[in-house]
């Protein structure tokens, strides 16, 4: 009888076995998909994310990795303008969203799922409009993941928490409470952790022109200066049209 047991657990060990490496390397594959970025890529790794996930529902690292994956899939899509990026945002944005906050269920210790939710919402709200994003009740989740991200750990991703909580009081709509003062305050603190960064030189600036064009005009033209010759193509496009502006 002893040997029958032994036999029937080893038995159900190899039938496991195949399972559980397949899991294992559909998490090495969707890391390998999402290091080489592009649009197609980033809803591969989300795709396969998932399959990881179907064979472990408590992972914490495959849910946040599955939300900043479809998260920079609908980020990357609308950039590119590809066919059909406002739906894609919406749909994408806010399985992101999902698997985010699932993630903070997970581990609500952890900075990534505060983190990924936020920018998720951002993500959805690309597709659907702000103000749609407002109605549904995302502001206020989204305001207390990103300060919650914040005081876990604000330097996680390279400051990601300050400058994402500094842009969200800036995009608000007035009506919604837009603050530009927290905004400036949040950003500056990014900008002298992360000085040479030119996403934060570029949204510094427009909330100072934002608090005061006439008083911080010359320090927005400095910050925008910085960003016209280190950002990538998109940054230096976005900052020389801000610098016609003054």
């Amino acid at each position: 009888m002893k040997k029958f047991l032994r036999g029937s657990i080893f038995i159900l060990f190899c039938l496991c076995l195949p399972a559980t490496l397949m899991a294992q390397d559909y998490l090495a594959e969707a890391q390998v998909l999402f290091d080489q970025g592009g649009v197609d890529n980033l809803k591969k790794a989300g795709d396969l994310y998932l399959k990881y996930i179907e064979a472990n529902p408590n992972s914490y690292e495959a849910h946040w990795k599955a939300a900043q994956a479809y998260r920079n899939y609908g980020d990357e899509a609308n950039k590119a303008q590809v066919d059909g990026w406002k739906d894609i945002c919406k749909e994408y944005g806010n399985k992101a969203m999902a698997l985010a906050e699932k993630a903070t269920e997970i581990e609500p210790d952890k900075v990534e799922g505060y983190y990924f939710y936020g920018l998720s919402v951002a993500v959805y709200s690309d597709g659907t409009g702000i103000m749609t994003a407002i109605r549904e009740g995302l502001k206020g989740k989204t305001q207390s993941s990103l300060e919650k991200a914040y005081e876990i750990d604000k330097m996680y991703n390279d400051g990601g928490p300050m400058i994402a909580l500094g842009r969200f009081w800036f995009v608000l709509p007035g009506i919604a409470g837009r603050d530009v003062d927290k905004s400036v305050e949040l950003l500056r603190e990014f900008q002298q952790n992360f000085p040479d960064d030119p996403e934060g030189q570029i949204y510094l600036a427009e909330s100072l022109l934002k608090k005061n064009k006439k008083e911080y005009a010359d320090e927005a033209k400095g910050l925008l200066e910085k960003a016209v010759l280190n950002g990538d193509a998109d940054q230096k496009a976005e900052a020389e049209k801000l610098l016609q502006k003054l």
